[in-house]
């Protein structure tokens, strides 16, 4: 497993709207030296569903040839259609990637757990690669569709070597401490607001969207909290929380752009694919003060 705090990596884009490599790149580079163990690129803040295959498919390919480990890497490659998620999938694990975060169909909807069984195996059957890891993503608010806790069970159990583990992006903790309770199931929270109660239940670490500009105190949390320093790991979450819950304020996505294009000096962070809208100059400067004053943030 990945253990520590994982980036669901922002994807910047030229004023064209093509993706710049570049950046990614730059971006992938800097996480994984401030606090990151692994990067999990194309999943809901890398506006993966606003990205075509072709494009995930080439810089995936680049990403790595720029230095960065395959190993690290677990991409989203969850559509809607089995053809599209094999061949994303196939071509992930192809280049030595350490897993794939998939999605289920989310076009239709209440789809009883059966349906969504069968479209795993067909995706199992379909990718047929020796290596072949799948972290299942749960985040039915966003997609319509979720994953019952007896049906993520019953595929770990059926494919206890593949089905690696889940991303649980419900919010709900509930839900999260049920899947810890499967033997063996690899269970990464989808924020760090749970991610201390979670580590002590045995998840390795979290999966978080503000990691991409807080990945230092989120995965040094993580590393007090496996090192058994719960006191210090519980202060500086306090901390942590307080970050996340500002962003939870704004439209997280273009709100965490537009620090990056003020901390980097470099305007093509605050471009977003539509429907995806940039935050004002005026909240953009706000929210940067706030980290500035109140967090301590290195910003201008």
């Amino acid at each position: 497993m990945i253990k520590g705090l994982i980036a669901p990596i922002l994807t910047p884009f030229n004023n064209d709207l093509t993706l710049n490599q570049d950046l990614y790149n730059e971006l992938a580079k800097n996480l994984l030296e401030n606090g990151c163990s692994g990067l999990a690129p194309f999943g809901t803040t890398g506006e993966a569903l606003s990205v075509g295959n072709q494009e995930r498919i080439i810089a995936l390919e680049r990403l790595i040839e720029s230095g960065i480990a395959p190993n690290v890497l677990i991409p989203g490659t969850g559509l809607c259609n089995l053809p599209d998620t094999i061949l994303l999938s196939q071509h992930a694990m192809n280049l030595g990637c350490h897993g794939v975060m998939t999605l289920p169909p989310f076009y239709i909807k209440d789809m009883n757990d059966q349906g969504l069984f069968e479209h795993y195996e067909k995706l199992i059957e379909g990718i047929n690669h020796p290596k072949l890891k799948i972290y299942l993503y749960h985040i039915p608010q966003v997609s319509g569709v979720g994953l019952s806790v007896d049906l993520v069970s019953k595929l770990k159990t059926t494919y206890p070597d593949i089905i690696a583990g889940i991303k649980d992006s419900s919010g709900v903790w509930k839900n999260t401490e049920a899947l810890l309770n499967i033997k063996d199931l690899i269970v990464y929270p989808g924020a760090e607001l749970p991610v201390i109660e979670a580590i002590k239940l045995g998840a390795p670490g979290c999966i978080s969207a503000t990691a991409n500009i807080n990945s230092h105190d989120i995965g040094e949390v993580i590393k007090l909290c496996h090192s058994g320093n719960w006191d210090e790991a519980k202060k500086l979450h306090a901390k942590v929380k307080k970050v996340r819950l500002l962003f939870q304020d704004y439209a997280p996505i273009p709100a965490q752009k537009a620090i990056l294009a003020i901390q980097t000096k470099n305007g093509l962070w605050n471009n977003l694919r539509p429907p995806l809208q940039s935050i004002s100059t005026k909240k953009a400067n706000a929210l940067a003060s706030t980290l500035t004053k109140d967090f301590a943030f290195s910003i201008n």
